[in-house]
């Protein structure tokens, strides 16, 4: 049973004062004035870390995945407070999954081969110190899963959190260092600065004792990891569809897409983004999404919500150019993560607290489903058939890789979406969370690297392989 609201919200009220009280640069908290000052504790922690077996590593992460689950809530309460995006009792479930769910040093494979001439076997070593950027979506998850694979890989982690989620970032950093101390760890495994900046993460990029980098977040901090020169794992963004056809079992589509579009309102990258329904049975859909949480809006309330949670601006011309200018679209930021309820009162509609989603019927050509809203707004397009629905994913999934999901009896259609779209995650006949273990079967995750290729990274993705060969000797056969 969660504790009471009231409770939580007085405890983090005092947290967030405490942290706001306290100095910078406090030792073995994983807390640093500086970038370099972060990096070097890292460097030093690293080097006890390699000391240590993989059997005390593991207790280590055992300490971790307690100490996380234990401040789920505070965590959840936290990140919501401070960056008003999101909901506390979903936060506080992605706080546990992480904990729970990412893999530890189990994670880890040997490989081996024996013959005439002796015995040759590749192991995963670590790289050394990770610099990790982490985004406002999800600080306290990403810090919880990141941390629990990089130590169980061998590593140490310096992390660049987003500076809107400053505080949630510190408090998850000095949660995972005490455990992890407790436990009979190195101090400082895990670090970061005070004061996250733009400055501070390009000197972190570039620090020479920083041996690979991990983004998590949009385009641009990808960018930024992969041009660094260092090893770099990518998670961008996404903007799944999810597919109905006639096959599907209709009420459970319009649950799942309710369930799986509003959790922790829309923020996770693998959430459904916009739906595409084969005609003969979009009314009975929206029918049934309505009965789950999803409130229908038309005409010109699509509009008037278009000026509220988008931004406008004319597309740049070339010099000379005689073209009439585009209009194009962005996402009001105010507005990511916010309540379905709370978006709609901003074009004048009062709803019952149960509404979970904004549901909108629109053309494929809208900019609610061209672009990554990341709120509990949902477009719904009306296709004639299985062909057209999976080309129109494929365009609106804007070749991410990133997450799609089907509701579909056949399997035939199910295997033609999934080889035209080739998205790191396929969600079949579930929510979209399924897909990183929610519901669903298998590890979790909070770095999806599409653009570079690891898909659900884990402690594996963030080694390198060491072969060593031994010569005429141990070949027992």
């Amino acid at each position: 049973m969660l504790a009471d609201p009231q409770f939580i919200s007085k405890i983090t009220a005092q947290v967030l004062a405490k942290l706001q009280e306290t100095e910078q640069g406090k030792e073995n908290t994983g807390i640093f004035a500086t970038m370099d000052d972060a990096v070097a504790a890292a460097r030093h922690a690293y080097r006890e870390l390699k000391t240590l077996s993989l059997e005390k590593r593991e207790g280590l992460i055992a300490a971790m995945r307690e100490a996380a689950c234990a401040n789920a809530a505070l965590l959840a309460e936290m990140a919501v407070q401070e960056t008003g995006m999101g909901r506390v009792i979903d936060k506080i479930v992605k706080n546990k999954l992480a904990a729970r769910k990412t893999p530890g040093t189990e994670d880890l494979r040997t490989g081996a081969w024996t013959g005439d001439r002796g015995l040759t076997i590749v192991e995963q070593g670590p790289f050394g110190v990770i610099g990790a950027i982490t985004p406002t979506t999800n600080p306290s998850e990403t810090l919880i899963n990141n941390g629990i694979g990089m130590i169980a890989a061998g590593n140490a982690v310096v992390f660049s959190p987003h500076p809107t989620a400053r505080l949630t970032s510190r408090r998850t950093v000095e949660i995972l260092n005490a455990a992890i101390v407790r436990a009979g760890g190195p101090a400082n495994l895990l670090t970061a600065v005070a004061e996250p900046s733009i400055e501070a993460a390009e000197r972190m990029m570039k620090h020479p004792d920083v041996n690979m980098l991990v983004a998590t977040g949009g385009p641009g901090v990808v960018r930024a990891v992969l041009s660094s020169g260092k090893k770099a794992i990518g998670a961008g963004a996404g903007n799944p569809p999810a597919v109905v056809d006639e096959t599907a079992d209709i009420a459970k589509a319009a649950r799942d897409i309710v369930d799986g579009c509003s959790f922790d309102n829309n923020l996770p990258c693998i959430a459904e983004k916009e739906v595409i329904a084969v005609g003969s049975i979009a009314d009975e859909l929206t029918a049934y999404m309505g009965k789950y949480g999803a409130y229908p809006i038309r005409g010109r309330q699509v509009e008037d919500l278009m000026k509220v949670v988008l931004t406008e601006k004319e597309e740049r011309m070339a010099p000379g150019c005689t073209a009439k200018p585009r209009k194009l679209y962005g996402v009001n930021k105010n507005f990511i993560g916010k309540d379905a309820g709370y978006i709609l009162r901003q074009i004048g509609l009062s709803v019952p607290d149960g509404v979970k989603v904004v549901l909108c019927e629109t053309e494929a050509d809208h900019p609610f489903v061209l672009e990554e809203l990341m709120m509990p707004v949902l477009p719904l397009v009306q296709v004639k058939d299985i062909d057209a629905a999976v080309e129109l994913a494929v365009k609106v999934e804007h070749g991410n890789r990133h997450t799609a999901i089907m509701h579909s009896k056949n399997v035939d259609h199910l295997t033609r979406l999934a080889r035209a779209i080739e998205t790191t995650i396929f969600v079949k006949n579930g929510p979209s969370y399924a897909g990183i273990g929610v519901g669903g079967e298998g590890f979790t995750t909070f770095t999806i690297a599409g653009p570079t290729g690891e898909g659900l990274t884990s402690a594996r993705s963030f080694t390198r392989q060491r072969r060593c060969v031994l010569v005429d000797a141990f070949s027992i056969v």
